[in-house]
């Protein structure tokens, strides 16, 4: 069946050895979908805060995980679309606008998504699934195999917020399996991918995403006056996400780039879904954490256990995510610098009671910790 003469492809494809640069577009779709990011945020630390009889330990940290695993599938979807069909003519641009908006909805529905908001998301969703899987079918009728799951894991979703806890984590969880297991199921042809724009547009994310850490400082401000502690207290904040900008950026992109550029047409699918989908998710959740952590630590002089742990367990998170990546694209080999790696997160994690005791000391064990990885690392 022909499309739609205003929708259908009027311009040539990208070679698939051509190189491809993330547009404007797409940086401004990105801000929406960190404002998913800043609102998850907002739920782990509601956990924070959370008082008896108002759901069981670690709520808003377990809802956090099902739909940001729902959000990211989603995100990926729409790098690998305008990797393979360009935002450069008008009705794409304003598609992908209509997608944005869906995002925006889902990320004003996240704070009660489990509890009056489950049908705002609901639809927030099914207007970005018919968006990306629309504007997909004017390169490969590949994305017919995902439609199916998009759409049912969009109804589980949906079914979601007629449900009373527990059965309604339980839907969700079911439609996070349900999109995640869908590559194994339907295969990785179909679907060729510029290695440059792919890595590009993930590094600007974690770029921007690495920014909530620095809001959560100012936020963490608010109610102090700039004294002497807090000023320190903030600028080891800052010092903590710089490392992990570090640790991510530290190494290039060329890298990257030149791995995923010898893989074959399939390979180099399935590397990019380890690398840059799988992979990612622990980065993104230790910094979701960690921004959770470094709000509630610039402007206190100790820690409650449960951003203590959030800024201890994000930190090892994104170490662990980022060994996962780098060993998914080979450039993390068995040895020392593995072993150092693990001992890094598991030092990390061992950090909690410091942060007990003192939120300042806490970040600087961190942000010491972190970098004596990197130069043990580096020269290893």
């Amino acid at each position: 069946m022909p499309l739609p003469r205003w929708f259908a492809e009027r311009v040539e494809p990208t070679a698939p050895d051509a190189e491809l640069r993330v547009s404007t577009v797409e940086l401004f779709f990105d801000l929406v979908f960190v404002f998913t990011i800043t609102q998850l945020t907002s739920l782990v630390v509601g956990d924070f805060t959370r008082q008896d009889g108002e759901g069981f330990a670690g709520q808003g940290t377990v809802q956090a995980v099902l739909i940001f695993g729902l959000l990211w599938w989603m995100y990926s979807g729409y790098a690998w679309l305008t990797n393979t069909v360009p935002p450069e003519r008008t009705a794409r641009r304003v598609l992908i606008l209509c997608g944005m908006a869906g995002f925006l909805i889902m990320a004003l529905a996240i704070p009660h998504a489990f509890s009056g908001s489950g049908v705002a998301f609901a639809v927030g969703y099914l207007v970005i699934v018919l968006v990306h899987g629309g504007l997909y079918l004017q390169a490969t009728a590949a994305i017919a195999r995902v439609v199916p799951f998009n759409l049912a894991a969009t109804a589980l979703v949906l079914a979601a917020a007629f449900v009373a806890p527990p059965w309604n984590l339980a839907l969700w969880a079911a439609a996070l399996v349900l999109v995640w297991m869908s590559p194994i199921i339907i295969g990785q042809k179909g679907f060729p991918l510029h290695p440059a724009h792919i890595v590009e547009r993930h590094g600007l994310l974690v770029i921007i995403v690495l920014g909530e850490s620095i809001v959560a400082i100012g936020i963490g401000a608010t109610d102090g006056h700039p004294g002497a502690a807090l000023i320190v207290t903030a600028l080891l904040g800052l010092a903590l996400t710089a490392a992990l900008w570090w640790v991510y950026f530290g190494h290039g992109e060329s890298g990257p780039e030149h791995a995923l550029a010898q893989a074959g047409v399939v390979q180099r699918t399935r590397l990019i879904l380890g690398a840059y989908f799988y992979a990612h998710v622990p980065i993104l959740l230790g910094i979701v954490a960690t921004a959770a952590g470094i709000k509630k630590a610039v402007g206190h002089d100790h820690l409650a256990p449960g951003p203590a742990v959030a800024l201890s367990a994000g930190t090892a998170l994104f170490l662990l995510g980022d060994l996962w990546f780098r060993r998914v694209l080979g450039e993390a080999r068995r040895g020392r610098r593995l072993a150092v790696r693990l001992a890094a997160a598991l030092l990390a994690a061992a950090a909690v009671p410091i942060g007990q005791w003192s939120p300042a000391a806490h970040l600087g064990a961190l942000v010491v910790l972190v970098i004596a990885m990197i130069c043990m690392e580096n020269v290893l």
